[in-house]
């Protein structure tokens, strides 16, 4: 499958199109040629200004209307906005909460740029088949457009200051019937947000860290097929070039150049699986002197671990996490780097997911480098 540009570059054809809008058609192409259509990918093009300011919201609502027959609505928010040409651009939706008539969502953080149009705020009943069925849309505060209602951003402050729910409306037969059902803004946070080259300009040093999969499915490590064999000739292994060729940049940001390196799914040499060890197998410190001291504190784990299993990283990133609270408490101007290498899809996923969202006010990247061959398609969709 490819997208038919005519050898054009995307950017420049969408700009200079009169109403920034371009429709490109989506073909399939085999050795044969074409074999038929895939349909239409729609882009639209819009000027945005700068803004490190990010708005965190905790959206609730009561006394949602039942759209199934045997058992509660399964709802969820969808956010879109209004684009300067008129159209609409879905910008965010909030996880489903199945069963329930009264839903809490999970924080939604959106950037200044998302909000700087007036909102589209709809809830929905999720169905497995993706046909979604329309619960309601905000009372209007400002106006209706066809059957969906534009807040502003200062509307969903308000609401939040003061502790007022807002009507969802249903439209039948063409006129629009409010509903018992309200949204509450339950939280409302602004906050800025910096980008890696904001610290980095800021005066921050860097502090590398890494994290190596321990788990059996690297294979035995004394074979020469094992994702963590160490050849006799010197040939670097999956592992080895990763820490490499990361560590040999990044040190370079960090004056004192020592490292904190851990393991994850060993067994250690007390018997016990651990899901965060030190990869010098102190008992103490995980800190090692350099690459070199990345590297030899590698191999000298793969000496005297076990791999065991299953893939766990939430524990290694709640580490990592403490280590960058731990700078920011202190005022100490540091941004950490977590290279976090693993072989397979990670079982903790959701666990995974919570950690880096609990990270994320952090001065703190987190790079998950995949190798083998495993399917990695489920962690970049989720990252």
């Amino acid at each position: 499958m490819f997208l038919n540009l005519n050898k054009l570059r995307l950017s420049d054809t969408v700009v200079t199109k009169r109403s920034q809008n371009l429709t490109i058609n989506i073909e399939n192409k085999s050795q044969q040629g074409y074999s038929g259509s895939l349909g239409t990918l729609n882009i639209h093009a819009e000027e945005t200004a700068e803004s490190k300011t990010t708005v965190e919201f905790v959206f609730r609502c009561t006394n949602l209307e039942n759209k199934d027959v045997f058992s509660k609505s399964d709802p969820f928010l969808k956010i879109s906005r209004n684009a300067e040409s008129g159209v609409t651009i879905p910008i965010c939706k909030t996880e489903v909460i199945h069963n329930n008539l009264n839903p809490t969502w999970q924080p939604v953080c959106l950037t200044m740029l998302q909000l700087d149009n007036p909102l589209i705020i709809e809830c929905l009943d999720f169905d497995i088949s993706g046909k979604h069925e329309l619960i309601g849309c905000l009372q209007a505060m400002i106006h209706i457009c066809t059957s969906k209602v534009q807040r502003s951003m200062s509307d969903l402050k308000n609401l939040h200051k003061e502790k007022a729910g807002a009507n969802f409306v249903a439209t039948h037969h063409g006129r629009n019937k409010v509903l018992n059902g309200e949204l509450f803004v339950d939280m409302y946070r602004e906050k800025p947000t910096y980008s890696f080259l904001d610290y980095l300009s800021s005066g921050f040093e860097l502090n590398f860290m890494v994290a190596v999969d321990f788990t059996s499915s690297n294979g035995n490590p004394k074979k020469p097929h094992s994702l963590h064999y160490i050849d006799p000739s010197g040939h670097l292994n999956a592992y080895q070039r990763a820490i490499l060729e990361a560590g040999e940049v990044l040190q370079f940001y960090d004056s004192d150049k020592r490292f904190p390196a851990w393991g994850f799914g060993g067994r250690t040499p007390d018997g016990n699986v651990s899901y965060c060890f030190n990869l010098n197998l102190s008992p103490h410190e995980s800190e090692v002197n350099g690459v070199e001291g990345i590297m030899a504190a590698y191999t000298y784990s793969l000496q005297n671990v076990a791999l065991a299993g299953p893939t766990l990283v939430g524990k290694v990133i709640d580490k990592a996490s403490q280590i960058a609270a731990k700078s920011v408490s202190q005022n100490s101007y540091k941004y950490h780097v977590l290279l976090l290498i693993t072989d397979g899809v990670l079982t903790d996923l959701q666990e995974t997911i919570d950690a880096l969202v609990k990270a994320s006010d952090l001065p703190l990247s987190i790079l998950i480098v995949g190798v083998g061959n495993a399917d990695f398609t489920e962690m970049e969709a989720n990252s």
